[in-house]
């Protein structure tokens, strides 16, 4: 049963956390098979390191990108099984959107596990950790971050990257330019302009080479049309052709996370219930902020799954 005023959206890098989805699991068998799939793919125990490893190991993005993939999926199966609702609309930030490409049918699962394994590694190796940064800002609107990182670059790399929220914006690019960024912002008067505990720049040009390698990646693996829309990073849309969903995969790797316009899109659309599906309630507090209009849930405990089947149904 579909519901035309319902939204699920997958978090990305960050929502991470050893030991998560451990409470969900004890009462949920489809947590500890999904993880199971993965590890088959990936050829190790994907579960054993979320529950067990170290914060070092799981923020690692080779191993990030699968873990947290995995988990939202997981949760999915789980939303399955309890109920037959389901969503008119998907969307995930960054990594994210591979989870709901997953979830809406039109990414192969195992292929998807080592697909964004892969991506972590072309990320990793497209800038050699230390030479890239990212920074968040707080309470400067996005025109003046944009102005700031164009004022920053001096001839390198500086971009806004992730629109998170009104107020909230990420940037990305060499690492000497991020930090030239971090004292611009500060001086036009950010609340918080500050480093983040990453290893890569994503989204921005620094990814153009990672991003010609993954769309070679993704031209091998058997895609489909959604059956549930789902609305890509880079372009704020939502696309049924293959080649369309491969394109917006490959341009999201150098291009800014809309996550604003994405809510709005919702919005817009007749939404009015977005879910978080995955560890964490990250996309729960920024869309929160993006639109009080909307009611926000999360799910990624038993308490969380309880109350919003008892929302929504």
């Amino acid at each position: 049963m579909q519901k035309t005023d319902l939204a699920f959206v997958f978090p990305g890098q960050g929502s991470q956390s050893v030991g998560m989805l451990a409470e969900l699991a004890s009462e949920h068998s489809q947590i500890q098979s999904t993880f199971a799939q993965a590890s088959d793919a990936l050829g190790f125990d994907l579960w054993q390191m979320v529950q067990e490893g170290s914060k070092e190991i799981l923020g690692q993005t080779v191993n990030t990108q699968p873990a947290m993939l995995t988990a939202g999926v997981a949760v999915w199966e789980v939303w399955k099984s309890q109920t037959e609702i389901r969503p008119a609309w998907m969307a995930g930030h960054s990594l994210g959107e591979y989870t709901a490409l997953v979830c809406s049918g039109a990414l192969p699962f195992a292929d998807a596990v080592k697909l964004v394994a892969e991506r972590g590694r072309l990320m990793q190796e497209a800038v050699p950790e230390g030479l890239g940064a990212m920074a968040v800002v707080l309470g400067l609107d996005d025109d003046a971050v944009v102005a700031v990182c164009a004022d920053a670059a001096q001839g390198q790399v500086c971009a806004a990257v992730n629109f998170n929220s009104p107020g909230q914006v990420v940037m990305a690019g060499n690492a000497e330019a991020i930090d030239r960024a971090c004292v611009l912002a500060k001086e036009q008067g950010a609340k918080r302009a500050q480093l983040l505990p990453v290893s890569v720049p994503s989204h921005c040009a620094l990814m153009s080479d990672a991003a010609v390698a993954l769309r070679s990646q993704l031209d091998n693996i058997d895609m489909k049309t959604p059956e549930v829309p789902v609305i890509q990073n880079a372009g704020v849309a939502s696309f049924d052709a293959v080649d369309d969903i491969r394109l917006g995969l490959a341009k999201q790797l150098y291009s800014p996370v809309r996550w604003v316009e994405t809510v709005q899109f919702f919005a817009a659309n007749s939404v009015q219930n977005v879910v978080e599906c995955g560890p964490g309630k990250v996309l729960m507090g920024l869309g929160k902020r993006i639109d009080k209009s909307l009611k926000h849930a999360t799910i990624f405990d038993v308490k969380t799954l309880g109350t919003t089947l008892e929302a929504l149904s």
